[in-house]
């Protein structure tokens, strides 16, 4: 085997990854809860794959509902080394269209109440997040999506589940804006806490609200382009997998963690480090 074993999280319409050899379906329990289902896991050449559904299979659960913790507790479980994110978002410029591709290369936070790391009292942790996102994975990924897709820009996370108001979404072009969507946080932080390199790519299925002479968007919109970006996303997934270098070289996030720990080893919550055995076991030990 290669050492890659990409893990896929699957977003709205991306449901399932065709191709996967020798997968089945794992039940994987964490001490944060459940994930989102059960992951199909398998391979695809020389490489590992592992898909979770975020919303689970029949889209069951709301975006401020999803127990990222417990789904990135099980990737790392799994033995998952990289994480791939695949998520639907609005765009909010007139150059990224529905049905484009955003390879996100920043985050800007707006979610609210959602529990965001894996530490806390008893376990101090400060992971960087000035770079949230892998450049070679995400390299990897844009050349597996081919022409056309847009390489870099930032993610604004929102709560959800109800979309943006017009006000909103216009603040959210003069800062700078791309792409919005209401899943990427905390799970791009949990990554890093994870030492998960992460990539995340955007399937843009409309305009958001920010066009004042058009309708706002609503689900129908949404739906009628779900399925065919899920389509490009499972070509792009497989081109991935089937390019990747032959042999997976080391990543800095790999450990991260080993800068980023404050709490002296004497003083960490036993409970809490026993919490902690996949995501952290390397650096706590």
């Amino acid at each position: 085997m290669s050492g890659w074993h990409i893990g896929i999280i699957g977003g709205s319409g991306l449901y399932d990854v065709a191709g996967i050899e020798d997968g089945r379906w794992v039940e994987v329990a964490t001490p944060w809860g459940p994930p989102s289902d059960a992951i199909f896991t398998g391979r695809i050449g020389a490489a590992r794959v592992s898909f979770l559904p975020r919303h689970g299979r029949g889209h069951r659960i709301s975006p401020d509902a999803l127990n990222a913790r417990a789904n990135i507790d099980a990737l790392k479980r799994l033995g998952v080394t990289d994480v791939l994110a695949v998520s639907s978002v609005g765009s909010l410029v007139e150059e990224r269209p529905p049905g484009s591709f955003t390879i996100v290369d920043q985050f800007i936070d707006r979610t609210k109440g959602r529990v965001s790391s894996f530490f806390g009292t008893g376990c101090v942790v400060h992971v960087s997040m000035a770079d949230p996102v892998c450049p070679r994975l995400s390299a990897l990924v844009a050349d597996a999506a081919g022409a056309g897709v847009d390489r870099g820009g930032t993610y604004l996370a929102m709560e959800g589940p109800q979309f943006s108001t017009r006000a909103e979404s216009l603040l959210y072009r003069q800062w700078g804006c791309h792409v919005i969507g209401m899943t990427a946080m905390p799970e791009a932080k949990l990554a890093r806490e994870a030492e998960l390199p992460y990539a995340l790519v955007g399937m843009v299925t409309d305009y958001d609200c920010w066009r004042e002479d058009e309708a706002a968007v609503d689900v129908a919109q949404v739906l009628a382009q779900l399925s065919a970006n899920a389509a490009k996303a499972r070509s792009m997934v497989l081109a991935l997998l089937r390019g990747l270098p032959a042999e997976r070289a080391a990543s800095p996030i790999d450990t991260c963690l080993d800068a980023a720990i404050i709490t002296a080893k004497g003083a960490r919550d036993p409970a809490l480090v026993a919490k902690l055995d996949a995501v952290a076991g390397r650096a706590l030990a």
